[in-house]
């Protein structure tokens, strides 16, 4: 429906354009002032025109978590997510979430089918979000080194999809310092893996110590350090910034919150992409909890070219509607600062 809108709008100023271009020939004596006006209506049109077809300074991917609620109803097949990415939001690329398909990462004719979707759709596999296979910043070096191995059918399963990343999380308990050495560990093993199947090993703000963009920024530096590598990186999440939960839970709230616009700014430099939270958005089509202008400026800023996943995580709005309105909102503020 957007683009027809915008088809419309465009053959309405190219109508205007032309009507105006003919104008000109009838009125060759009429005064200076006239003709100036007319120039300048003529370069109002050429520049909207050019506006609607000017490229993003990113491309946008969506999220398999923005459809969670929908996924674990049992009304979308994970092996249809491709599909409905490029054909109910027109998004042609996809980040797959690693417990949607649990029990899938080496099955290799699972894997093939869903490969074979994404190529025949013209659809791009981006990254895998893996949970829940252990902490790369345990303290007990066998769980951490158990939670290494536990990815690597990740890693494998990425590389047959095409993606070029997997997102893990860099959980531990003890001090920060204790678990900042336990994660470059981890992420050091792992990435080590990562580098022999040419895949990236990303972490993102997820909680603890993690949305601490310094802590993160150090952890990813020293990674790469030792190993003489970019592959360890970060996926800066736009609304992951909470360190530390009232009582402990995350359904009770966040208690201290680390800033989110210091935060992407300490770990753009180490993105392999970027996940555009959202939650709810105003009458405007801005989001109501962050400053997306003030972010994407930041992303800007950093040279960061690569995907953007859409990924909404609210209550108010349907899924359809969320991703949507993130979508939109994403190529508003996109466009607006190419110009």
């Amino acid at each position: 429906m957007k683009m027809n809108l915008q088809r419309r709008d465009f053959i309405k100023q190219f109508a205007g354009f032309t009507a105006l271009s003919a104008a000109g020939i009838w009125t060759i004596g009429c005064a200076d002032s006239t003709k100036e006006e007319s120039t300048r209506q003529n370069s109002a049109a050429t520049a909207s025109n050019e506006d609607i077809f000017k490229p993003l300074f990113f491309k946008i991917s969506l999220a398999e978590w923005s459809l969670h609620k929908m996924i674990f109803a049992k009304e979308l097949d994970p092996l249809n997510f491709p599909l409905k990415a490029k054909n109910d939001f027109g998004i042609d690329a996809v980040e797959y979430v690693s417990i949607f398909y649990k029990d899938k990462a080496k099955n290799t004719a699972y894997l093939t089918e869903l490969k074979k979707r994404c190529e025949d759709n013209g659809v791009t596999s981006v990254l895998i979000m893996v949970d829940a296979e252990g902490n790369l910043g345990d303290t007990d070096v066998k769980k951490r080194v158990q939670a290494v191995e536990n990815h690597y059918k990740w890693v494998e399963a990425a590389k047959f999809l095409g993606c070029h990343t997997i997102r893990v999380n860099a959980y531990g308990e003890g001090t920060a310092e204790e678990v900042k050495q336990a994660a470059i560990d981890g992420l050091g093993r792992l990435t080590e893996f990562g580098i022999k199947n040419e895949i990236n090993i990303v972490v993102e703000n997820h909680g603890g110590y993690s949305s601490n963009g310094k802590w993160l920024s150090e952890v990813i530096s020293t990674v790469n350090k030792n190993l003489n590598t970019n592959r360890c990186g970060t996926l800066p999440d736009f609304g992951n910034f909470c360190i530390k939960y009232k009582n402990g839970k995350w359904s009770d709230g966040c208690e201290e919150e680390y800033d989110r616009y210091m935060g992407v700014t300490e770990l753009i430099p180490f993105a392999k992409g970027v996940s555009a939270k959202s939650y709810d958005f105003d009458e405007q089509g801005n989001e109501t909890r962050i400053d997306y202008k003030r972010l994407l400026q930041i992303v800007k800023d950093a040279g960061y070219t690569g995907y953007i996943g859409v990924e909404y995580e609210g209550s108010r709005l349907s899924e359809t509607e969320g991703i949507r309105a993130t979508k939109a909102l994403l190529e508003r503020l996109g466009k607006e600062l190419v110009r």
